[in-house]
């Protein structure tokens, strides 16, 4: 379990396709300073599993499941991104509950400045990820928990505050990208429970 509250941004050294899926290395430090082979590491939120670690960089390799859902299939070499560690027992819950799967990927409409180096982000979500959205609720856009401040039209607003801006790859991000979108799971548990509570309408 992660909690949205990133560490580091790593840089992707490289990224090797496979015949099933790809192969990629990050540039990092921080992350693996108590990592061994097989731990598992948040890329952009998506939780992965740590391989051939060295000193300064670890690889993992990514499922064609990964490369259609998020946005690792389409980093470049030198490109931020954005690691956490799960979450230990006697951790803090500074962000809210992410499991790292993610469900789809948002366009990045815009990044605004507000002043003091505070910034509105827009992304387009996916219509089916809709309905787990809501005002004030918890999102998790490429491994970052944030609050959700406005959604309107399948348009999600949220501040971004001068911390975030500094030590993640929001800095790096333009518009018309891809961001990882990761809903609630609370939300998504609560829908399942509602239809199995509700009577179906009769006929």
């Amino acid at each position: 379990m992660f909690t949205g509250i990133v560490e580091e941004t790593g840089r992707i050294a490289a990224i090797e396709p496979r015949e099933a899926g790809a192969r990629i290395r990050i540039e990092c430090k921080r992350v693996l300073e108590d990592s061994t082979p097989g731990s598992s590491i948040a890329v952009n939120g998506v939780c992965l599993t740590a391989v051939d670690l060295a000193p300064d960089s670890f690889c993992a390799d990514l499922a064609p499941e990964t490369l259609r859902r998020t946005n690792l299939g389409d980093l470049a070499p030198g490109a931020l991104v954005n690691l956490e560690r799960p979450l230990s027992p006697s951790g803090r819950l500074s962000g809210h509950i992410v499991q790292g799967h993610v469900d789809g990927t948002a366009e990045l409409l815009a990044l605004d400045p507000l002043g003091a180096d505070n910034w509105w982000l827009k992304a387009r979500i996916p219509a089916e990820l809709d309905r787990y959205l809501v005002f004030k609720g918890s999102v998790c856009l490429d491994g970052i928990s944030l609050t959700i401040a406005s959604i309107e039209d399948r348009v999600l607003g949220v501040t971004i505050v001068p911390h975030t801006i500094q030590v993640t790859n929001l800095r790096d991000r333009r518009p018309g990208g891809r961001i990882n979108v990761e809903c609630d799971i609370l939300a998504k548990h609560v829908e399942k429970l509602f239809r199995l509570i509700t009577p179906p309408p009769r006929s």
